[in-house]
């Protein structure tokens, strides 16, 4: 039987250290790098969501660092002025002049007064009670509404208010304790004339 030279492969270890095959040590720092891109893509989402949100919605607002708004809100509504009422003076309109105080001849001379400011005075008289608190005058029609604000004003500014008590007249003038309009006196040496007295509506 022949036998073949030796070699270096013939020369083999019992039990060699490696055996089969071997990867070679994981760089330092690879964990971070897969955190860092994970971080980087969780900002890039939320971005993009709150970016898409304040295109839908247009109410997003940031805040600065000194208080201010990068955005501005839209503004409120303003509510719209209720319609005043301007005072006039009537002439045409019936007026009712009532004593509702225990000074005597009030009604009278408040009528006088008042026609000399260009009202239709047609009624001027006493009524049932001499302690009505508050002076009103009164309208029934909303019509005349600015009437009663042009009486009440030359009156010295005595309260109005809508009421269908007073018949007959379109403006109800009842003088009360608070009066302290024109004709609350007498003038010097004239001896107050005493008003009819006519039943309480």
């Amino acid at each position: 039987m022949s036998r073949f030279t030796t070699d270096s492969f013939d020369a083999l270890p019992a039990h060699p250290d490696r055996v089969g095959a071997h990867r070679g040590p994981a760089p330092r720092g690879r964990g971070w790098i897969v955190f860092a891109w994970a971080a980087l893509a969780t900002v890039l989402l939320v971005g993009a969501g709150i970016t898409y949100l304040a295109v839908i919605n247009n109410n997003i607002q940031f805040t600065d660092a000194f208080g201010g708004s990068s955005s501005s809100a839209a503004p409120a509504d303003t509510p719209t002025p209720t319609p005043s009422v301007t005072p006039i003076t009537d002439g045409a309109l019936a007026v009712t002049i009532l004593n509702g105080t225990d000074n005597v001849g009030l009604a009278g001379r408040v009528g006088e007064a008042a026609a000399a400011g260009g009202w239709n005075i047609a009624t001027m008289a006493n009524a049932s009670s001499t302690d009505f608190a508050t002076t009103t005058v009164y309208y029934e029609d909303p019509a005349n509404e600015a009437a009663a604000l042009g009486l009440a004003q030359l009156l010295g500014g005595v309260a109005t208010a809508q009421s269908s008590t007073f018949q007959g007249a379109a403006l109800t003038v009842v003088l009360g304790t608070d009066y302290a309009g024109p004709g609350v006196a007498a003038a010097e040496g004239e001896a107050p004339v005493e008003d009819p007295v006519v039943p309480a509506e």
